[in-house]
């Protein structure tokens, strides 16, 4: 890719996707810029990847013919004032944060940004991420074709409607938390049945990754791999049981509702 790009915030969603990109040579090292308030912290990343980091968020727009805001979503509208005067037609803006749609970065700037929207998720930091892309009004097919290549650096990629982004959020962005937490409570019912928690906590994340892989990678629909993995009357049918007569379904859907509510709710409010 024949673009610089430049990273407003080096936190580490930011660095997973440097270092994606510095991976898959996507682009080369002096085409990423990356602006970071603290000296040392910055330092350490421009010595750890070999790219130029600055402390100026201006700078960084400047030099950039993609800009990536990876920053909290409280502070975009800071940072988007800041930069205002530094963004042209010909520059692209990516929003990562949470609950910020690119039609509220173009109402911010005021003017015909090129904007595209990405809710990626933690697990990019092993190149194993969930992207979702939206483009914006004023992008370019090229843009979104761009901006799909950088998060195909850190793991798969869906192209999305705006307007599913909060369900995203909810769904995958937000979810690695919500299946550390289902991995843990499994790990600790073993360890509650007698196993240490360490040895628990592998045989439940391995088979969760494994159980994952069955369906990306299988083709075969959920509830046939349930039917799969039970035999009548036992072990799994067993514990199957539990599961349906719980409300465990009902509480999944709450998590998922209520995060994709706060994403819309953060989105009106900046």
């Amino acid at each position: 890719m024949d673009k610089t790009i430049g990273f407003i915030g080096a936190g580490k969603m930011a660095t997973a996707i440097i270092k994606g990109l510095l991976r898959s040579e996507l682009v080369e090292k002096n085409r990423i810029i990356a602006s970071e308030p603290n000296k040392d912290y910055a330092h350490k990343i421009e010595k750890e990847l070999g790219i130029k980091m600055v402390h100026n968020n201006r700078e960084a727009a400047a030099e950039a013919d993609i800009i990536i805001l990876a920053v909290k979503p409280f502070v975009v509208k800071d940072v988007l004032t800041e930069i205002e005067d530094r963004i042209d037609n010909s520059k692209l803006i990516v929003t990562i944060a949470a609950g910020i749609s690119s039609k509220r970065v173009e109402e911010i700037l005021e003017k015909h940004a090129k904007v595209v929207k990405v809710m990626p998720n933690t697990p990019a930091l092993l190149a194993e991420g969930m992207s979702a892309v939206c483009k914006g009004e004023h992008a370019t097919d090229e843009d979104f074709e761009n901006v799909i290549k950088i998060f195909e650096s850190v793991g798969r990629v869906i192209k999305a409607k705006e307007e599913d982004i909060d369900a995203i959020t909810g769904v995958s962005g937000s979810g690695p938390a919500f299946y550390y937490y289902i991995i843990d409570a499994i790990a600790k019912a073993g360890e509650k049945l007698g196993l240490d928690y360490k040895t628990a906590l592998l045989l439940s994340a391995q088979t969760a990754l494994g159980s994952a892989k069955m369906i990306l990678e299988s083709g075969v629909d959920p509830e046939q791999l349930i039917t799969n993995v039970t035999t009548p009357g036992g072990t799994t049918a067993e514990g199957n049981k539990v599961l349906n007569e719980s409300d465990i379904s009902e509480i999944l859907f709450n998590t998922v509702k209520k995060t994709a509510e706060k994403s819309h709710l953060m989105g009106k409010q900046l």
